[in-house]
């Protein structure tokens, strides 16, 4: 896939931009004060595969927790600003890798100056966000309504905001809960700018309706080249977002690595738990860093035949199960050690 060459820009100790993988962001939906709490939620995020994490700086007490969160932690930390100007500064001053902010609502351009002239000392980048919730009224008027190009349009205004302060160590994010104009925003701006942009799809839902509406939105934008960083937003874990968007790049062909879990959806054949059984699998195979693909089979009779593009792979019989390999089956388990069987085979892929 032939990806937009945006600008490079730093963020902490990862970059995007310039044609570097696409990485994988969050957000902390803890009290960003209670740095034992927001620490803790960040490390599991890491762990999930979380590449940059944003918090949120609401308050004097949050800005100043920024460098307690950011010396427990491994990824950059964005700070993410509304209204205060006097909080993204005092976010930048505790460290923050980035900052998160709308300049049409920062309190005004002598405002806006004193935070750019603050990041540009510290050499940190600027996210200009601007989501369709928050057009302005005269963008609403101009276009008949919220659209794609009104938001186009107000994110490069807010651009040339900060640009006009002497600032283009800038990220652009655009988003909106309408999938479509999402994707026909981000259509428009990737044309008119070569700033990095962040994709998501805001609001976008609770673990079923925003996973699918994340993954059409995300999976049409990505694949026309789109996109230096991404968030899957969920009403729920944030480490669900994690696991969300690895799958979206890797089904897109833009990141190897981790095991890849197939089923089949079950018929009258079936004589397991396999929702069960696969469900258990598709986590046991996250503790493994390994480059395969891992086949989860209902039937015996089938089984072996379907499964043979994966690495391994088993399947359910009455009271015993078969492990596979490249369609060849290895040896008969008793359906109760099918999940270790598979696990002693993962553990000892490489050896």
């Amino acid at each position: 896939m032939k990806r937009n060459q945006t600008k490079e820009i730093r963020i902490g100790n990862r970059v995007i931009g310039g044609g570097n993988p696409i990485l994988i962001q969050s957000m902390t939906n803890t009290k960003t004060e209670d740095v034992e709490a927001t620490v803790a939620q960040i490390l599991e995020l890491e762990r999930a595969g979380c590449e940059i994490i944003r918090c949120t700086v609401p308050t004097k007490e949050a800005a100043e927790a920024i460098g307690a969160i950011k010396n427990k932690i491994h990824i950059p930390l964005v700070a993410d600003i509304h209204f205060d100007y006097k909080m993204a500064i005092l976010a930048i001053e505790n460290g923050a890798d980035k900052i998160r902010i709308n300049p049409g609502n920062i309190g005004g351009r002598d405002c806006l100056e004193a935070v750019v002239k603050v990041a540009k000392e510290h050499k940190i980048p600027i996210r200009v966000g601007v989501n369709s919730g928050s057009l302005e009224k005269e963008l609403v008027e101009k276009y008949g309504g919220v659209t794609a190009e009104g938001i186009v349009e107000s994110a490069l205004d807010k651009v040339r905001m900060i640009e006009e302060c002497g600032y283009d160590n800038l990220v652009i994010s655009i988003k909106s809960s309408d999938v479509l104009m999402c994707v026909k925003a981000h259509e428009l701006i990737s044309q008119q700018t070569n700033y990095p942009l962040h994709v998501g799809i805001t609001e976008a839902g609770t673990l079923f309706s925003g996973n699918v509406k994340s993954s059409v939105g995300l999976g049409l934008i990505l694949n026309q080249g789109i996109g230096d960083t991404i968030r899957v937003s969920l009403t729920g874990n944030p480490v669900e977002e994690i696991k969300t968007a690895k799958l979206i790049l890797r089904t897109l062909g833009l990141r190897k690595g981790g095991i890849e879990v197939v089923s089949c959806p079950t018929c009258g054949r079936t004589k397991i738990d396999l929702i069960g059984l696969a469900n258990q699998v598709e986590t046991m195979v996250e503790e493994f860093p390994l480059d395969i693909k891992v086949a989860v089979m209902g039937c015996v009779v089938n089984g072996p035949g379907e499964a043979k593009e994966a690495d391994i792979g088993i399947a359910g019989g009455i009271g015993e199960g078969l492990l596979i390999k490249k369609g060849k089956i290895i040896k008969k388990v008793p359906e109760e050690q099918l999940l270790e069987a598979l696990r002693y085979e993962l553990t000892h892929w490489n050896s």
